[in-house]
């Protein structure tokens, strides 16, 4: 049985594709959502084989959701969209296909076959995933687990960034989060004109940064206006004080 997660904020036509892929012999809809956050929540609890992601939707777009999913378990995406731009956008991620709004059955059948093939060639989403956040515009927000949930932080509030092999410790002044991810990657995302790193495991956010400390043989002390002090190494310090213009 394929199990579906559909997203899509118009009502009408989220309850048009759960009907449709109802309809399909051996797929069943296992959830659906009106938002963004609610399509990764869903994607990350129910793990589904396939997602029907609509392109514009509140809080996260699905180019956006789909940039944010964990690899490894990241099911086959089809992006729904009324916008021609968008839909080319989609399939250069290497999505499995994409629904030009208004579709018929038969557009609806050819998705549908594809989503078989690759399912059957034991394929993923990963391509899209990887694609995805290579290409993404830096993001504002960044999608955390929090305890069974996820939710959306402001990268703003992000102080610093800490690699821990295959994850990364993000640090805001509340509270931490560990997501698994490499840190050059989550660079990326974040955008590297406002994060930068300062050791080979560590990133800080130069907002965040309210004095330096010289140590010695070119090593400094970082203190961020929360109190916290973290080491510059002299490898860093270079494009560290030309970002700071010092």
């Amino acid at each position: 049985m394929i199990r579906a997660v559909i997203a899509d904020d118009e009502a009408p036509a989220r309850e048009k594709l759960e009907r449709w892929v109802a309809e399909q012999p051996g797929m069943t809809v296992a959830g659906s959502a009106d938002d963004g956050l609610s399509a990764a929540q869903c994607i990350e609890q129910l793990r589904p084989d396939v997602a029907f992601l609509d392109v514009q939707m509140p809080t996260l777009s699905g180019l956006q959701v789909a940039a944010q999913l964990e690899p490894s378990s990241a099911p086959l995406i089809v992006f729904v969209t009324a916008f021609d731009q968008h839909a080319v956008k989609a399939f250069e991620l290497n999505a499995v296909d994409y629904l030009l709004k208004p579709y018929d059955m038969d557009r609806f059948a050819q998705t549908v076959q594809r989503v078989r093939e690759r399912l059957n060639a034991h394929e993923s989403g990963a391509p899209a995933v990887a694609i995805g956040r290579a290409r993404a515009p830096s993001c504002e927000r960044l999608l955390v687990p929090d305890g069974e949930r996820l939710q959306l932080i402001d990268a703003a509030s992000i102080e610093w960034l800490e690699a821990d092999d295959n994850y990364v410790h993000v640090h805001t002044a509340a509270r931490n989060y560990l997501l698994r991810r490499t840190l050059q990657d989550l660079l990326s995302q974040l955008g590297e004109q406002h994060f930068v790193r300062i050791h080979k495991s560590t990133a800080v956010n130069l907002g965040s940064v309210a004095s330096l400390t010289p140590l010695f043989k070119g090593d400094y002390e970082m203190h961020l206006h929360s109190g916290r002090v973290l080491r510059l190494s002299r490898r860093y310090r270079v494009a560290i004080f030309a970002r700071m213009g010092q």
